[in-house]
């Protein structure tokens, strides 16, 4: 005989399965005027428990089955969050977020850009590293 709880948790999990596919993550492709195509983005987030008990109980009439009653419950949430929009054209993809981003956002942004630039200046010869001997202190 399976337990109940397992009974519990293949019902919620079923429950989300149905709720949440691909689609709700990465929306329906929009094409717009101009051959534009719009393809909504979006966060999900799960939160699921269940819990249960197997309860002993003083009445020694009932059948044996009912030895050790079962008590449970389970819940689950989803929520769904507009994170942008993936803008196709025929000069390239674009993400547009769906809100404005913060100035800790752009500098998470910049920071490959910025580390390339760094590489490139390193790599250089440089003659003001040349004059003073090559150290990379200020004294």
């Amino acid at each position: 005989m399976e337990h109940p709880i397992g009974e519990l948790m293949q019902t919620a999990m079923a429950s989300i399965k149905d709720m949440v596919d691909v689609n709700t993550v990465v929306g329906d492709p929009v094409t717009a005027a101009g051959g534009t195509t719009i393809i909504p983005i979006s966060k999900v987030s799960f939160g699921y428990v269940t819990a249960g008990g197997d309860l002993a109980h003083q009445d020694k009439h009932l059948p044996a089955e009912a030895d050790f009653p079962f008590a449970g419950g389970s819940g689950a949430g989803v929520s769904v969050q507009p994170v942008g929009f993936l803008v196709v054209t025929k000069d390239g993809v674009r993400m547009l977020p769906a809100q404005c981003p913060t100035v800790a956002d752009r500098m998470v942004e910049l920071i490959p850009t910025v580390m390339e630039d760094v590489r490139h200046l390193m790599a250089r010869p440089d003659a003001s590293r040349e004059a003073d001997g090559g150290s990379e202190c200020a004294n």
